[in-house]
């Protein structure tokens, strides 16, 4: 019977039944494979309440992003209006405008919330 995940242990057998539910070939729409989906979802929330991931510095995510899509600092440089400005930021010397912010978020697809953090 699927319940709430409250303990650690609860925790843990969910995680080895998940494991031995994947190492199964089961069928969409199957029972089992919406026993696997139900229990992921409550380990999901689980995981949320007990191991949070805090949000990435936003100068941090600008950064991993630029690497991710395989662009330089230059290509950075032409988002933010130049290279002074770029480096400024980057070094944490200048914050990020509201229009920078815009425009990270529109061409780089970088969550707005986490390029609004406090830093």
């Amino acid at each position: 019977m699927l319940k709430p995940i409250k303990t650690k242990k609860e925790y843990e057998e969910a995680l080895q039944h998940i494991y031995g539910l994947m190492q199964k070939e089961l069928k969409p729409g199957s029972k089992l494979s919406d026993e696997l989906e139900v229990l992921s979802i409550l380990v999901e929330a689980y995981e949320k309440k007990h191991y949070p991931v805090p949000p990435p510095h936003p100068l941090e995510a600008i950064k991993f992003r630029l690497e991710q899509m395989g662009l330089n600092e230059t290509q950075l440089s032409a988002l933010l209006g130049g290279r002074s400005r770029k480096s400024e930021i980057l070094s944490g010397r200048r914050k990020l405008s509201l229009a920078m912010i815009r425009e990270l978020h529109n061409k780089l697809h970088i969550p707005a919330e986490t390029l609004i953090a406090a830093y």
